[in-house]
């Protein structure tokens, strides 16, 4: 993942995703990370996850793609850290996809990541 400001790199990350993380997020439960633009919209200093950062998804036109399939969106997209307790484990965690649809990054990365972007941020995810 690469944090922009305006054309400049400021940091690059590795990221794990979802377990099965190519394609668009279609709904609740497919492991996948939404692509598309989206925004940074709050921080969450008493996440699950070390410390989180929320992606607007769904959009309007998620839910309303979502609504005529008769399935949930899903929600709680999150750039986070590794599961408290287990930040030890980053160096080995950070080779594999295991969210559930969010980004994650290690704790350390997540701290500078917090401290460089306001919310209001807007993010763009593709590949």
């Amino acid at each position: 993942m690469r944090l922009l400001d305006g054309q400049q790199v400021v940091a690059v990350y590795a990221i794990s995703l979802g377990g099965s993380p190519q394609g668009h997020k279609t709904q609740e439960g497919d492991q996948k990370t939404p692509e598309g633009r989206y925004v940074l919209d709050y921080k969450n200093e008493a996440s699950g996850y070390h410390r989180s950062m929320h992606i607007s998804y769904p959009n309007e036109a998620d839910t309303r793609q979502a609504t005529a399939r008769g399935v949930s969106p899903g929600g709680l997209i999150m750039v986070h850290g590794q599961r408290n307790g287990f930040g030890w484990f980053a160096p080995v965690l950070q080779y594999f996809d295991w969210t559930n649809g969010c980004i994650a990054i290690t704790n350390a990365e997540m701290d500078e990541f917090m401290s460089l972007v306001a919310p209001g941020t807007p993010i763009d995810i593709r590949w």
